[in-house]
């Protein structure tokens, strides 16, 4: 099975409320992305229109691989951006900033790829239960790219005290997974350490340019390096493992109150989650109405069962609750306590009819939609739904999934990012994407593939195109000004054979 194949294969949109208030400094806006992260966006923003950190609220954070609706407000500044991957709606004005009390629930509509018979068999027995027992309300792996990037917990370098290790996590350690021009910056700053003075030869470095200030002024200061990343990536940086925590806590806390032969395992990210296919109607309506905590310093506990699943995890992870703090920043760098529900129950769970998957030759498809609460991840109702076919992909699956990207005559990478793959126990071969010739086709006519071929000799397979990174295709921002100076550039020629032009007639 497979999810998220293109952006309108997952979609989401907020549920909100705001106090208009005509006066107001707070510019709201409704924003529609695809295929970028809410940090991401937030910062094509403030770069575009010379905003200051900070300036940008919005309720919470979207799935970058989809095509997402979220409110958003801008503190003391008119924008618009109409990007064909980010466009926004002006929908009025408040007097304070957005956050989670803005939205009231987040609707998915979901379709689920590269299905065999045998996935689609269990599908409503697995919805019976989801409606019945709900589903385990665990943090999933979108929340734990750090890990899948190599970054590691970066909060756990701030609990020893470790400020350049943190650092250097966050500002020197590039992904193999990550093919944007970030991870050339990363790499850049892992071969330069400490050589702050030293010229980046990437645009992406103006991401980083108050930290690598504060190191050229103060040289080993690393925890006012750190300082200067965004507040609220910092304060990410420290929920990530606060989710950790929670996670782990909550797998320890459902052994306790249900038997082994009730529960199941699944893979992600951070490791292995459990979840549970039955339950007593006694313990069924407490674990519904349960909470777990995000731990902080000043976590308290009054059911003793969550207490000893905590105890468990921070014996485990070698801390006590006091250890949660950063001493040197306590207000800058803070856990702090919240109770989460142990359980979301979906609401409006609707499953369409199945249909050919018009992307994979072979294979099913079928549309899912369902609504939650607000930090429920949907991606994990799916993985609930469909648990007797999912499997977590590792990153060497990642890479091998990807295509070649192809560039089209504007300098512009379409957007091939993977390719399909038959079900994984399958030993036959996976037919190729309809569109695999053309793409093909396109990658030999294309400049950016090489010399022309020699007259009477074949052209280069795709396998032969040069796609070292030392040959990167251009960002966003630079092939708008590739395009824009391009178009500049036709318009003065065109301008200047205009008289000769008029004075033969």
């Amino acid at each position: 099975m497979r999810i998220k194949q293109k952006p309108e294969d997952f979609s989401v949109k907020e549920s909100y409320r705001f106090d208009e208030v005509a006066s107001g400094r707070h510019r709201v806006y409704l924003m529609d992305k695809q295929k970028l992260s809410t940090f991401d966006a937030a910062d094509r923003i403030r770069e575009a229109f010379g905003l200051k950190p900070g300036s940008i609220s919005y309720c919470g954070l979207k799935d970058k691989q989809g095509r997402t609706e979220q409110l958003i407000a801008v503190d003391g500044a008119d924008v618009d951006m109409q990007d064909p991957d980010l466009r926004l709606k002006y929908l009025g004005r408040t007097d304070k900033p957005l956050s989670a009390a803005n939205i009231t629930s987040n609707r998915f509509a979901v379709t689920v790829r590269m299905l065999t018979e045998a996935s689609i068999g269990p599908l409503n027995q697995a919805a019976a239960e989801i409606n019945r027992l709900g589903v385990v309300n665990y943090f999933d792996s979108q929340r734990f790219g750090s890990l899948k990037h190599g970054q590691g917990f970066i909060a756990k370098d701030l609990i020893r005290g470790d400020f350049e290790a943190a650092l250097r996590n966050y500002l020197a350690q590039p992904s193999e997974l990550d093919r944007t021009e970030d991870a050339k910056v990363k790499a850049f700053w892992r071969e330069n350490w400490g050589r702050w003075d030293a010229r980046v030869p990437f645009e992406g470095t103006r991401k980083y340019h108050r930290i690598l200030k504060s190191l050229r002024e103060h040289p080993g200061d690393y925890l006012r390096a750190f300082l200067q990343i965004d507040a609220s990536y910092r304060a990410m940086l420290l929920f990530t493992y606060q989710s950790y925590l929670w996670n782990e806590g909550v797998r320890r806390y459902l052994q306790l109150l249900l038997p082994r032969e009730n529960l199941f395992p699944m893979k992600y990210q951070a490791g292995t989650l459990l979840f549970h296919r039955d339950a007593d109607p006694e313990v069924l309506h407490p674990l519904r109405e349960s909470t777990f905590p995000l731990l902080a310093p000043d976590s308290h506990f009054e059911d003793p069962k969550v207490k000893q699943a905590v105890d468990w995890v921070l014996g485990r992870e070698k801390l006590s609750l006091s250890d949660l703090r950063v001493e040197e920043a306590p207000r800058m760098l803070y856990f702090k306590h919240e109770e989460r529900p142990t359980i979301v129950v979906p609401h409006k769970l609707v499953i369409g009819r199945v249909q050919n998957d018009d992307l994979n030759r072979g294979f099913l498809k079928v549309n899912i939609a369902f609504t939650l609460p607000p930090g429920a991840y949907a991606t994990l109702v799916i993985k609930r739904l469909f648990h007797f076919a999912y499997q977590e992909e590792s990153p060497q699956q990642i890479r091998d999934s990807w295509r070649t990207p192809v560039e089209d005559r504007d300098g512009a990478t379409a957007d091939t990012a993977y390719a399909p793959r038959g079900p994984r126990r399958a030993p036959a071969p996976t037919p190729p994407l309809p569109d695999a010739r053309p793409a093909a086709r396109a990658a030999r006519r294309s400049p950016a593939a090489g010399a022309a071929p020699t007259p009477g000799r074949r052209p280069q397979s795709r396998e032969a195109v040069d796609t070292r990174p030392s040959q990167p295709s251009p960002s966003f921002r630079e092939r708008q000004r590739q395009k824009k100076a391009a178009k500049e550039k036709a318009r003065s020629e065109q301008a200047a054979k205009r008289p000769e032009s008029r004075k033969k007639k």
